[in-house]
């Protein structure tokens, strides 16, 4: 079994954590008010960490890929980030929310499969 399932629970963290943002910044209160999320002002910190969970996770997804145990999970969140990704850039805002929120559930749900799977290996 690979050390890097011990990422998991971080992972999970930030999942939850980048839908909380996600609602505050394209939430249903800025779609109605008609708020561009770009002039809300997110702070350089909150940027910073945003920015290195998703270098971080993409590279966890990369490495696991590679690992025999989880690879399936792993392409998995892979082909749904890539996915998601190429939809947020073509659809209007107000979609991407929802597309976001898709995009976590699924990847929550591959890192809950592969805690099952590692606890049944145990």
């Amino acid at each position: 079994m690979s050390v890097l399932l011990f990422a998991i629970p971080l992972l999970f963290l930030f999942e939850v954590w980048q839908l909380v943002l996600g609602e505050r910044y394209l939430g249903i209160r800025q779609i109605e008010g008609d708020v561009d999320p770009r002039t809300l002002g997110l702070g350089e910190f909150t940027a910073f960490l945003w920015s290195l969970g998703i270098l971080l996770s993409w590279g966890w997804m990369i490495a696991m890929a590679f690992e025999r145990f989880g690879r399936v999970q792993a392409l998995c969140m892979l082909a749904v980030s890539l996915v998601g990704f190429l939809l947020r850039r073509s659809c209007n805002l107000s979609r991407v929310l929802v597309i976001l929120t898709f995009e976590g559930a699924i990847r929550v749900g591959m890192l809950m499969s592969l805690v099952g799977m590692a606890w049944r290996q145990h």
